[in-house]
Parts: structure tokens; sequence; C-alpha cells
């Protein structure tokens, strides 16, 4: 788009600086399509775009949008706005544009095309609706360049800068801008409207540009129409998929995610149905090549005192080579800053697409240990070809394959087992089979529909599962004999590598505090426990397919994790688990920073109702004055005295994935008979309320989800369009509101 005012007002992608006030989609769903709204204030207009996705052929469907522009309440009568459609292919095939106007297009545009994958097929760009108006006036350029018509610009650009589609129109338009300067002079330019225009010049190539401008509001449709499909696609066709579309996305969402009390209200739906539809409109595949540091060098066994020194001059030898490419399938964390994969913010981001559509949830799941190497590594960030690292700084882009990253996908290897054990219940099999297309497949839920096929499915990923377990044990080990601890077990203990004074990136915790100086015979307490959950896991996944012995194998290292998650990171005095290291006198000595690591065993469900550690988790979980706020659970204790100093990444914010996990253990203690369970039902109550609200009130106020809340007065902060592990209040609001409960809190 483009407004009358300057070039700096022209729209690629949604970035942060530019002052949206909100962006996204409002409804979607992977394989029928949706509804998307950017609300550009800057430039004075909503623009609306409303997809569907159409089966038919053999060569994967047809797919149709349609673009509208309202200009908003305080834009001009006679808003000028232009928008540019782009289509590029890469590798083998074909586009190219017929027309030898050389005013422009007055009909519809198509662009033929054809690939190895995709076949024969076109891509109509319409003329749009009758009501359409365009820009007149009296500059001689218009005569030469009427506005009412199409321009197309026609380019044979390398395949490595296909992705650089801004540059490549501001380009176009640039030429165009000065040859109206060469011709009229810098005194008698055409207007704006007028002057960024791009070249007309339609014909064969990889990439064309469609360009149309328009005067007030404007409607118009893109169609892409597969060879191998009979069926017509046009505007007609188009209008009645949208609202098919619309209709059966809205039947299924109430079916799946209906908010409970005390989110009844209807406002709570449609948010419900914006961050999901977020989420899983951030789905996207990847390919490309990525940097790996795979020189092994010594100093990344982290094995030295001062180690952090050594490992960084390692780095700075610059060893790392780019490797792949590889491909991914993937959701990601936020859309405008966050466009890649992320290890452990899948897990969670596929907790609520696990609902929606299972089948969709362990594609993905595989996409991703599918990128596992020999050793049994997954980078914790793919970043993918040169489109994904122009997004990241430079230092930030190298991977090192003794780098781990919190295992989440584990849960929901977890929740699918879940759903197998419940999947033989009538009423569920009655509600799957809405989902049945026309040829009575169930496109969603087939792998709970066939156990066979379920079963097959985890024996595929097993082998993989198994080398990837033994990875973590063996390269994020922590060092219990040297310094004669004392545990229940030898070899159950871990500390994350990667680690500098300032952070822990690997641990996906930043900068929470840790013990100082770094020392080789530290000891996590976070990462013990998703050792312990992935145990659990893997004894679960063991047990379905029927590989007994290692079930019970991973059932003893479960056992030995949670004995020695009380032997080293338990401290009495404090009542709270802590991480451990070496002192002066080479003593283990804990190290406690009460806050998210100092409940990570309670988390991810090591603490069960009858432990004796409860009642002071649970205390300090509820304590105001250490972790408990009006928004949720803060990351950091406000008594510590590093709470909300320096970067304050995970020093005080409240984060919604932790918040998550945290209620998610409540309701389950909540519905167990034990000596806890009235308080935990209360705390569930409280907590679930205050950070739904809270996510709700900001999101309504700011038009965004935040990547985190500020415990002291809730309002969202860091990254907005954050719709990743922020949308699993979509969860959370469909969860039971055990009515009926006590509750000491005001907020219910």
């Amino acid at each position: 788009m483009l407004t009358p005012v300057c070039r700096a007002d022209f729209r690629h992608t949604c970035e942060q600086n530019e002052g949206m006030l909100g962006y996204g989609w409002d409804e979607y769903d992977t394989r029928t399509g949706g509804r998307q709204v950017v609300h550009d204030s800057g430039n004075k207009i909503d623009l609306t775009t409303e997809f569907v996705k159409i089966p038919g052929g053999t060569n994967g469907g047809n797919w149709a949008v349609r673009i509208k522009g309202s200009p908003r309440d305080d834009a001009s009568a006679d808003l000028k706005t232009t928008v540019v459609f782009y289509a590029a292919i890469e590798g083998l095939g074909s586009l190219s544009v017929e027309g030898d106007d050389a005013l422009g297009f007055e009909g519809d545009v198509t662009i033929e095309g054809k690939s190895p994958e995709l076949g024969e097929f076109k891509i109509d760009i319409t003329t749009g609706s009758k009501s359409n108006k365009y820009p007149i006036h009296a500059h001689p350029s218009h005569r030469e360049k009427p506005l009412d018509r199409t321009r197309v610009d026609s380019l044979q650009l390398p395949d490595q800068a296909l992705w650089q589609a801004k540059g490549r129109v501001l380009a176009s338009q640039n030429q165009e801008v000065d040859k109206y300067v060469g011709k009229y002079g810098e005194e008698n330019t055409p207007p704006p409207w007028q002057a960024f225009t791009i070249g007309h010049t339609p014909g064969v190539g990889n990439f064309h540009f469609v360009q149309k401008t328009f005067r007030g509001p404007f409607e118009f449709d893109v169609l892409f129409k597969s060879g191998s499909d009979p069926n017509p696609l046009n505007t007609e066709v188009l209008t009645d998929k949208i609202k098919s579309v619309t209709d059966s996305f809205r039947a299924r969402f109430t079916r799946i995610f209906v908010p409970q009390a005390p989110f009844k209200d209807p406002v709570f739906e449609g948010f419900s149905r914006s961050l999901f539809s977020n989420l899983i409109g951030g789905i996207g595949y990847f390919y490309g090549d990525s940097k790996v540091d795979r020189s092994y060098a010594p100093e990344y066994e982290e094995e030295n005192e001062g180690f952090w020194q050594e490992t960084a001059e390692a780095r700075s030898r610059g060893t790392e080579k780019l490797e792949g490419p590889s491909e991914l399938f993937t959701s990601i964390p936020s859309r405008p800053f966050f466009p890649r994969g992320f290890l452990w913010d899948e897990g969670f981001h596929l907790l609520p697409v696990a609902d929606w559509d299972i089948d969709l949830t362990l594609e993905i799941t595989k996409s991703w240990f599918m990128l596992m190497d020999e050793d049994g590594w997954i980078g914790r960030e793919q970043i993918l070809g040169p489109e994904a690292r122009s997004k990241v700084p430079a230092e930030f882009q190298t991977q090192y394959p003794h780098y781990a990253n919190p295992p989440t996908l584990f849960f929901v290897l977890e929740t699918f087992i879940d759903k197998l054990e419940n999947a033989n219940s009538s009423e569920k099999a009655s509600e799957r089979s809405l989902d049945e297309d026309i040829a009575g497949r169930n496109l969603r839920s087939a792998h709970l529909d066939n156990p066979g096929l379920a079963i097959q499915y985890l024996k595929q990923l097993y082998p993989l599962l198994k080398k990837h377990f033994a990875w973590f044990r063996r390269t994020q080990r922590g060092d219990i004999k040297t310094y004669d601890r004392e545990a229940f077990s030898s070899k159950e203990a871990y500390r994350w590598r990667g680690r500098t004074p300032q952070h822990i990136l690997t641990s996906g915790l930043d900068d929470y505090p840790r013990p100082q100086p770094p020392h080789p015979g530290e000891l996590h307490v976070d990462l013990i426990s998703w050792m312990g959950m992935m145990s659990r896991s893997m004894k679960r996944i063991a047990k379905k397919i029927g590989e007994d012995e290692d079930a019970s194998e991973y059932g003893s290292i479960e056992n030995a994790i949670i004995r020695n998650i009380d032997d080293l990171h338990w401290d009495e005095r404090a009542q709270t688990y802590c991480d451990a290291t070496i002192d002066a006198y080479e003593e283990s000595v804990h190290v406690c920073h009460k806050g998210y690591v100092s409940i990570f065993p309670f988390m991810v469900g090591l603490v069960g109702p009858d432990s004796p550690r409860l009642k002071a988790v649970l205390d300090l979980i509820e304590n105001p004055e250490e972790l408990w706020s009006e928004y949720g659970i803060r990351s950091l204790s406000k008594k510590d005295e590093l709470y909300g100093t320096e970067e304050n990444y995970w020093r005080s914010p409240v984060w919604v994935n932790m918040n998550y996990l945290v209620i998610w253990r409540l309701l389950d203690l909540a519905q167990v008979a034990g000596p806890h369970q009235a308080q935990a039902q209360r705390m569930y109550q409280a907590l679930r309320a205050n950070v739904v609200r809270n996510v709700y009130d900001q999101w309504r106020a700011t038009g965004f989800a935040w990547e985190q809340y500020n415990p002291e007065d809730g309002h969202g902060q860091r990254t907005q369009h954050f719709t990743g592990w922020t949308s699993l209040v979509v969860k959370l609001m469909a969860w039971p509101s055990l009515d009926g409960a006590q509750s000491s809190h005001d907020e219910l």
C-alpha cells in the first residue's frame, strides 16, 4: 500500500515499528482458509484478505483470496491506495503474462504457469467490484498511464533474489519516478499516486508484479486455478466458499474451544478465535541452508573453570559453515518478529493445535525430529536460508551441536497418547465424524480413529526419540562424583551447556539468575526437571508400542531423577528447589533464586499430590511478596535482589507459557484427593482468571498479544503480535471453572 504522503508508508510486511492498530487472522484453519485484517492507521485504511482453499484436480487443488480496502473514519473521501500483488516461481517451471496494450490491462490479468509439482495453472487477478474507483488528475502523465488500468512488470531474477520482493518493487518504481523527473522536471512531477507506479512490461519471467491503484474503498480477487481441475473458479464461487469456510470454522471452534466460566461473555470467544487463528495461521514451510559450527573444539566441553571465556574465544574463530538445505514444517512465535522455528517454543505452540487437528500436529512434530543429526542433536533455532538470516543478528545465527533446548515436543507426544487412550468413547467418535470430507475420510484425526496408524507413527519416530534422549543424557550430563555429592543415583544430574555469566540462552530462560561465577560443577534444577518429564514420556511411548524392556528402563531413570531432584536440589532452609554449584572450598552448595526455576519440578509434573515438598511449592507460588501477582506468576521473586534488574527478560515479567504449566498442574491437583486439594483449587481458579483476563485486557487495549506482561501493571511488553505460546490462553479459557471451590482471591 502507498499513501499520497511519501513512500515511507509503503507496507510489505507488518513490522513492530509501523504503528499498526492491530493485524492478523480473525479466523483461520490451515485446511480451509480464513479472514485476516490489517488496521493500518498510518495509511488510514483497513485491509481485509479472505483466503480459501478449494480441493480439486490432482496437483494440490486451488486457492483464492479476496482483497478489500476500507478507508478508516479519519480518511479523506478520495483516499488513494495502491496495491501490488506478486508471483514468483523458483527452480523448474515457468510464468508468463500475455498482453500488448502499452497503457495497461483494462480487464482481468492472467498469469499462466507450469511446474513439475503444480502442473499447469493460471492465476487470475480480477478487475474487481464495479464500485471500484480510480484516481483522476490533470497532469499529462495520466493520459500516458491511466490509473484505471492494471500494470504488470515481468522480471527474470536469480533464484536467490526471489525473496527480495520489496526492494525489487521499489527499484521498479524508482525507474518510473526518474523517467517522470526527466520528462517533466522536479517542479512538475506527477502526484505521488501516479509517480510511484511500476513499469508496464508484461511477458515471460520468474517474477511478476501486478499493481492496482484505487480511490476510496476497493475490492478485487486473486484466483489460483489448477489445470487438472475441470471445475470453474470465479468470483461467484469464491463468494460462496468464503461464507462456507466462515460458517464451518465458527461452528467447529465453538465445539472445541468454547470458553468456560468466568469467560462466557461472547467477547471472549472472539478473542479466543483471534489468538488461535493467528497461532495456526503462523504455520509455514521453511527451506534453506543454515550456519552450524561443527568444529567440536575442546573448549566446547566446558570442563574448566573460566570455560565461558574459552568458549567465547572458540566461537570467535568463525569455524561455522553452511549446511543443508533442510526443510521444516512448523509454527512460529511471531510473524513480524520471529518468523522461524524455535524448538522449545514449538512444544507449547502445538498443544492448542493438537485439540484442533491432531494429524497436523503430528506432521509438524515429525518434521522437527527429522532435522536430527546422526548424534541426536536438533538445532534450537531454525534459521533456514538467506531470507530467514536477514531477520537475525549475525551473532545469533550460528547453531552449535552441543547446545540443547527444553524438549517441549515431548509434551505433545504425551498429549497424543492421552488422546489415544480417550479415543474410544462414542462421544469423541461422534464429534470427529463432523470433520469428514466428502469421501468420508477424516482429515484431522486419522491417527486417533486408526490405532494401527497411531502405533505405526510412534514406531517410526521411536528410534529418533531414543537417539535424542541419549544425546541429552550424554552431552548435558552434570558431575556428581567429583564433588562427593550424595544422591540416590550417581548418574542423574544435568547442566546446561552454552553458559555465560549473564545468560543461559539454551535453557530458554536467558538472563534468569544463576550461580556466579559459572562453574563446570553446576547443576541446574530446570534441566533435570525436563529430563524427568522426558523420561516419563519415553516410558509411556515405549509401553504403548510394546517395548516393555525399554519402558522399564525409562521408568527407572524417571524414578532416579525424581529422587535426585530432592537429593541434589531441595534446600531445606530456603524450602525450595535451587541450582547447585561449587564454592571456594570445593563444596557443593545451593544458590537459590526463587522463581520459575524453583518450581520447575512442579511445573513438569514431577511433584505429586502426596509429595512432602508440595505445600512449600504451593505457598511460594501463592505468596504475593514472592511470585504471585494480579496478572500471573512472576518469573522471579519480588524479594530477590536481582528482581527487575539489568536486561530484565526473565527477572520479573509474567510469561504465559510458564503460567500455563503452573495452571495445568494446579488443575491436576484440584481434581485429585490429597492434603492440598483445596489450596490447589483456590489457586487454579484465581490464577487462570488473572492470566486470561490480563491477556484479554491488553489485547483489547492494544490490538495485540504480547511476548510477556509486566507484573506490576499487567502491560504487554517486548514483542507485539506474539501469538505463539501466548495463545495458550485459548486452552485455559476452555478448561473447567471448578465452580464451588473456595477462593481467597478477589479476582474471581
